[in-house]
């Protein structure tokens, strides 16, 4: 199982449609608080239909908390940016690997991606391009992974 971890999202909708994407893939959503919506929030739940209710993502109360939960995951972990030149297409991806996307807004925090440098992919845009939606690239990236693992997904 792969997971999609979202840290601080802002928009209700795209994290729905994430959502749907992580139950639908058999991917473990993880969010990382704080948000600014409330997750039991109409919006989410109608961009996530009724998955939402099956998915059971993880609600972590802040980024601390999930570290101290799974940074001994650190090397399996992979940080979307637009800072990064190495394109996601790029990376062997395995089952187990943690990818990370930062809020709508701010993107990740740097100390956050400090901990695994090696391991900031990126999307490849045209240089006009600022950034895509964010459920877009989590789909991009998400179902990269799946397509080189496959086999894994019965």
């Amino acid at each position: 199982m792969f997971h999609i971890v979202l840290v601080h999202p802002r928009i209700p909708q795209n994290t729905g449609s994430i959502g749907r994407m992580c139950f639908n893939a058999g991917f473990k959503l993880h969010i990382i608080k704080p948000c600014v919506f409330d997750l039991s929030e109409k919006a989410v739940k109608r961009a996530g239909l009724d998955y939402w209710k099956k998915l059971e993502p993880m609600i972590w109360e802040n980024l601390e908390e999930f570290l101290k939960c799974n940074l001994q995951y650190k090397e399996r972990f992979f940080f979307a940016t637009t800072k990064s030149k190495k394109p996601y297409f790029s990376v062997k991806f395995r089952e187990g690997d943690f990818l990370f996307f930062g809020s709508e807004s701010f993107g990740l925090p740097n100390e956050l991606m400090k901990l695994n440098e090696a391991h900031q992919i990126t999307i490849p845009m045209k240089p006009y391009g600022r950034s895509l939606n964010l459920a877009t690239s989590v789909g991009i990236v998400s179902y990269e992974a799946l397509r080189q693992n496959f086999d894994c997904f019965k």
